[in-house]
């Protein structure tokens, strides 16, 4: 695997600081934020630099009960070659449910979600992953994620999930230390066995970031300094394998360059600590345990479309817990759950209000109280863009519930982007059927 050494997410927020910043080897950039035929300018130097982008989807749903879509999988393969990349990323998440396996409507996270560390999804991911090697043109790693809930009934521990994907389809690994911490805090996982677990041979890179905890529950924001619990638990990583390469995420709350090197530096510190505590001889990975791990063959054709409708039978029920209001699934934690459509309901009004700024600007305060109750009866169902224009159209369809300047400004911005007039309000409305399901 090609050494990356030290990296920083790019955002267009910090683009100059990263452009002047002494160190940095590498730069990974979201797939979906970047147009191959427009790249921006300050990442087109970058590259004439001789420094790395590797895009990094979020969207794929490689974890999903459905198969990944040709689409996405032919625009993630476009970035990489646009970019020049060595590899490209993803996640192993699902992001949807819904649709033809469940006869039931189509319904968007808009987040990365985890997937049950059962057979069933085992053998889900590894079909889908070979689906998407197949479609790329350079090597595909996938990243753990980030909880605040666990699925009950689960077969399987983080590491031995990972270690059986990794073995049957040959998969790297993006390993984030910063979501083993949030496991770690709100799953009672031990990172040190899920490290001790994972072949650590398959490794493409290490994500690091920080978080916050609020009631006993730690969010992965990226928009936080690097903890020194996650900073530990990179140099156990390191203590056990040199790592390709380290990249500090940062999405929010973007601080000064000299904040941002001192997170590198100390980042390099804790690479470096590892080094020096370093367990197995030079090149040789650490040891996976045998017992306990899946051997079990790859599922049959037949196996595989049941395990893919069970599959989606089960996110289908747990995503319409969390955005459409129904009941939590049996054996799930309830209040967990709340916590999370909470976390998904904040994190749509605000995504909606960066990719939408003029809504925020035409309601003024009254923006967020808004979207909330639009969003609590209204699943979103086709991307954030398109929920910007759906809850405009909802405003609309309200009538006179809002000023006249407001639904004269809010008329002018949905015409320029949806055509000469809203729908009609039954329409305007059918996704409130999603709750009562």
């Amino acid at each position: 695997m090609e050494r990356l050494g030290t990296g920083i997410g790019w955002r267009p927020e910090i683009a100059d600081a990263v452009a002047g910043m002494p160190g940095v080897d590498w730069v990974e950039v979201v797939a979906e934020n970047v147009c191959p035929g427009h790249l921006p300018e300050p990442l087109l130097r970058l590259r004439e630099r001789g420094v790395t982008v590797v895009p990094h989807g979020v969207s794929l749903g490689l974890g999903g009960a459905d198969r990944p879509d040709a689409g996405r999988l032919a625009a993630l393969a476009e970035r990489a070659g646009a970019l020049g990349s060595p590899l490209v990323t993803e996640h192993i998440a699902f992001v949807r449910a819904g649709g033809p396996l469940t006869a039931s409507p189509r319904l968007e996270a808009g987040h990365l979600l985890p997937v049950p560390r059962t057979r069933d999804a085992l053998d889900v991911l590894c079909e889908n992953v070979r689906v998407a090697q197949d479609a790329l043109p350079v090597p595909l790693a996938v990243e753990n994620i980030a909880a605040l809930f666990s699925w009950p009934g689960e077969e399987m521990t983080e590491g031995q999930f990972l270690y059986d994907l990794a073995d049957r389809t040959g998969v790297r690994l993006l390993i984030d230390v910063a979501n083993l911490h949030t496991n770690h805090v709100n799953r009672g996982e031990d990172p040190a066995e899920a490290l001790a677990e994972l072949p650590l041979e398959a490794i493409a890179y290490v994500h690091v970031a920080g978080g916050f905890q609020r009631d006993g529950v730690w969010h992965d924001s990226h928009a936080h300094p690097v903890p020194r619990p996650v900073l530990d638990i990179l140099t156990d990583l390191a203590s056990r394998v040199r790592p390709p390469g380290v990249l500090l995420e940062r999405d929010e709350n973007f601080p000064g360059p000299a904040e941002l090197e001192r997170e590198l530096t100390a980042i390099g510190e804790a690479v470096a600590k590892g080094g020096v505590l370093a367990r197995p001889a030079p090149g040789q990975a650490h040891p996976v345990p045998e017992q306990g791990r899946d051997t079990a063959p790859s599922a049959a054709a037949g196996d595989a479309g049941r395990a893919r409708e069970r599959l989606a039978l089960r996110q289908t029920a747990l995503l319409s817990a969390l955005v459409a209001g129904t009941p939590a699934p049996e054996g799930f934690d309830g209040a967990r759950l709340r916590v999370q459509a909470r976390a998904l309901a904040a994190k749509r009004a605000d995504v909606v209000a960066r990719v939408a700024p003029e809504l925020p600007g035409i309601l003024g305060a009254g923006y967020r109280d808004a979207f909330l109750a639009y969003a609590h009866a209204h699943p979103m169902t086709g991307g954030y863009r398109r929920d910007a224009l759906d809850f405009a159209e909802d405003l609309l369809a309200a009538g006179r519930q809002r000023p006249a300047r407001v639904r004269r400004e809010l008329r002018q911005w949905w015409r320029e982007r949806s055509g000469p007039a809203p729908r009609p309000r039954w329409r305007a409305r059918r996704n409130v059927t999603y709750r009562q399901r």
